[in-house]
């Protein structure tokens, strides 16, 4: 029985997360980007003001958490192991041009997490508890298409196990049995404690924590590889023109190397760029969508801001620190190839420190952003009601992703994970116009506008 699903499920997989869905994808994108104007080009700047400028600051709207806890409380999904272990797997797979691909693939992907945030934002509502919920399966039943939405929903409240709980608790695991010995009942039991304690108290302290842990985790892993760069300024401009000779040629992946066609640096590039800021999937948008802000647009910033920081900041200097220290085909893959490549950057110990203590907080912090987007698919279903159950079930879960070795569940939950895309980007292009609409009201009539979050 065992080895039938998991035949069913990697021949799925092989379509969920293949060349259709990926074409899907940037397809989505590339519409986007040129009906809204390339919105993340041109208003890129405007993102950064609206984040930066107002760090601290609550909107003037109703909803639950400040526009920045929400964009934090995203982040701290999006920006997990993918981006040190998958950006590895890519260039490991896909050679130095998958880097390449990487970026074209966050670019577009700012123009998806715009649009998904702003249709959320506008079709949200409050539930039962008071708390403001959206999302694609809240867009979809205001549609006209419910069942469509209550199956979004239903993947997210199963896909969240696996890929926002079981990977992340083993990867803090593993990680730190390999660094420090530590043993992995162990680290289960404090990470379902220190988890417990956020989680338990809803999206309001989720987003508090968040507000606090993202940055300094993001600091910390931009800050060591920014190091090795400056350390290793002289190997940058080798490693530009290796990324983009791969990119188009592939001829740095002759030799036997295991991404030797450009086809394969497209593949893997775009692949873990789409896995790892989640543009296109449908998650961020549900927590975005209890931010307290005036217009739909304006939380939309934050989404170009999110995706800006976790493909092109923090998967870019994953990629660049592989790259300059030489150690890209050394044979290593996943996480052992970041784990290689900052300790030949830094010296000492600096280097495992940064990769090790990198891993568990970014892990950590996805768990803690994922069960809020699977308590916000579980709510859909059955009420809010069923919200503190679903807590008290993901910290079950926690524990046994640190203890155990359930592939056959990850395998399959990563199969959900991509599947939700196709209802999310159903609710996206049948929204086109009403995104373009708001659009226009927000820079053509006045950013401080307020808009309502009807259902026209």
């Amino acid at each position: 029985m065992t080895d039938a699903i998991t035949s069913a499920n990697q021949w799925l997989n092989g379509i969920v997360w293949g060349p259709p869905m990926l074409i899907l994808l940037m397809g989505t994108g590339i519409l986007l980007t040129v009906l809204t104007g390339a919105v993340q080009f041109r208003h890129l700047g405007t993102a950064l003001g609206e984040v930066l400028g107002k760090l601290r600051k609550k909107g003037t709207g109703e909803g639950s958490v400040t526009p920045f806890q929400a964009v934090a409380t995203a982040l701290a999904s999006t920006v997990g192991v993918g981006n040190i272990a998958g950006v590895a797997t890519a260039i490991f797979l896909g050679g130095p041009g998958a880097l390449f691909w990487l970026w074209v693939s966050g670019l577009l992907g700012m123009a998806t997490k715009y649009a998904e945030i702003v249709i959320a934002l506008h079709y949200r509502e409050k539930d039962a508890a008071g708390v403001m919920r959206g999302g694609a399966m809240y867009t979809l039943r205001k549609r006209g298409l419910g069942w469509l939405g209550a199956i979004f929903a239903g993947l997210t409240a199963v896909a969240a196990f696996g890929i926002g709980n079981m990977v992340q608790a083993n990867s803090v695991a593993e990680s730190l049995k390999a660094s420090f010995g530590a043993e992995p009942w162990i680290v289960g039991l404090v990470l379902v404690v220190v988890a417990g304690a956020v989680i338990l108290g809803g999206i309001k302290r989720i987003a508090a924590f968040a507000e606090v842990l993202v940055p300094f985790m993001c600091i910390l892993y931009l800050v060591g590889g920014l190091v090795i760069l400056i350390l290793h300024a002289g190997a940058l401009p080798g490693a530009f023109g290796l990324v983009f000779d791969s990119a188009f040629s592939g001829s740095a992946a002759a030799g036997g190397f295991a991404g030797a066609t450009i086809m394969m640096a497209l593949r893997y590039g775009v692949a873990r760029g789409l896995f790892s800021n989640e543009a296109g999937l449908g998650s961020a948008p549900m927590v975005h969508a209890a931010a307290n802000t005036d217009h739909p647009v304006r939380q939309g910033m934050y989404g170009i801001f999110e995706v800006f920081v976790d493909t092109l900041l923090v998967c870019t200097t994953t990629g660049l620190v592989i790259l300059v220290t030489g150690v890209w085909d050394s044979g290593a893959t996943g996480a052992a190839l970041s784990v290689r490549a900052f300790e030949t950057g830094l010296p000492g110990t600096w280097g495992d420190i940064i990769v090790t203590g990198g891993l568990v907080l970014f892990a950590f912090s996805t768990i803690i952003g994922w069960s809020y987007y699977g308590e916000t698919g579980i709510v859909y279903l059955l009420g809010a009601r069923s919200a503190f159950p679903y807590r008290l079930l993901w910290l079950v879960f926690i524990y046994l992703g640190a203890t155990g070795s359930l592939h056959l569940v990850w395998d399959v939950a990563d199969t959900l994970n991509g599947l939700m895309a196709i209802p999310n980007l159903v609710s996206v292009l049948i929204s086109i116009p009403v995104l373009l609409r708001l659009q226009r009201e927000f820079f053509g009539r006045g950013a401080g506008r307020v808009v309502g979050t009807d259902s026209g």
